[in-house]
């Protein structure tokens, strides 16, 4: 199974990839390409992990995934069930870094949006601030062909260059050197604790699963992710909890902490507010009063 490195569909004839998608789900697999990744998450719910960065995902996210960094756009459980009917929508626009720099961002008038793909190996999140133009430049991209859609693909490489408060995806760049063996035991270990963190989950469970030894397992998996195998689950259970509360279906706060894999309130509560800020209830209190 090779799931690290994963081909675009990348033409000869074209610098800038437009790729439109109607899916169950998104590709279920951690994986990376060469190409920086531009994604406008139209419609769809989720977990995204890039590199040591992970956070829910919504429609309406955009996000741009840097060229070699590993990432999984981890969808909601109800997405793989069949009767549910649900469905993904993007756009991904790829395109080859490298290829640019030695081109069209040679050019003088180029040096601020040369700069900041130079500076895209940690990929960023898309504030909401500045979402509802990049995707207004996003479907010009799309809908333009040939040197138009060149040039309202460097009016978007712009706009991204002066945005301000874009949130990286990552806080360290070693998955640029990950391994393709690497790789598939990180895909592996993701897989089981996205699939499993309902459930209590033991060093000696997981280690097994990436076929290491428990203090082995801590060593690799800090290095790969930057965060320590309890901090990355506990983050995990917290995205679900989060998911449940936004969506109302709880009945009490005791009832998230037992379904997202807690193994009490008090210990839920603890990393809740740790993780986010706040409270579970002040959470839940702020999304109710936004919504009014």
């Amino acid at each position: 199974m090779k799931v690290v490195q994963f081909t675009i569909p990348v033409s000869k004839e074209n610098t800038i990839v437009v790729q439109e998608d109607i899916l169950p789900h998104y590709y279920n697999h951690l994986h990376r390409h060469r190409e920086v990744q531009i994604e406008w998450v139209i419609e769809g719910t989720g977990i995204l992990i890039a590199g040591n960065y992970m956070q829910r995902f919504e429609s309406g996210d955009v996000y741009i995934i840097g060229a070699n960094q590993s990432h999984i756009f981890k969808n909601d459980e109800t997405y793989f069930d069949s009767e549910e009917g649900k469905q993904i929508h993007s756009v991904s626009i790829f395109f080859n870094p490298h290829q640019l720099m030695n081109n069209i961002l040679n050019l003088p008038e180029m040096n601020g949006i040369r700069k900041f793909v130079d500076g895209l190996h940690n990929g960023f999140q898309i504030p909401k601030e500045s979402a509802e133009l990049i995707k207004t430049i996003i479907k010009e991209v799309m809908q333009a062909k040939d040197s138009l859609r060149v040039a309202s693909f460097i009016t978007l490489l712009h706009q991204f260059s002066i945005a301000r408060n874009m949130q990286p995806l990552a806080t360290n760049n070693s998955e640029h050197i990950i391994s393709e063996v690497e790789g598939i035991r990180m895909d592996h270990i993701f897989q089981y604790l996205v699939t499993n963190y309902k459930n209590h989950i033991s060093l000696n469970e997981i280690s097994e699963v990436a076929n290491l030894t428990p203090q082995a397992f801590c060593r690799y998996f800090k290095k790969h992710t930057d965060k320590t195998f309890v901090s990355f689950l506990n983050e995990l259970r917290v995205n679900e909890a989060c998911k449940m509360i936004v969506s109302g279906k709880f009945d009490s706060f005791s009832e998230v902490s037992y379904q997202t894999g807690f193994d009490n309130v008090t210990n839920f509560n603890r990393v809740f507010k740790k993780t986010i800020g706040k409270s579970p209830r002040e959470y839940h209190r702020d999304f109710r009063a936004r919504l009014i």
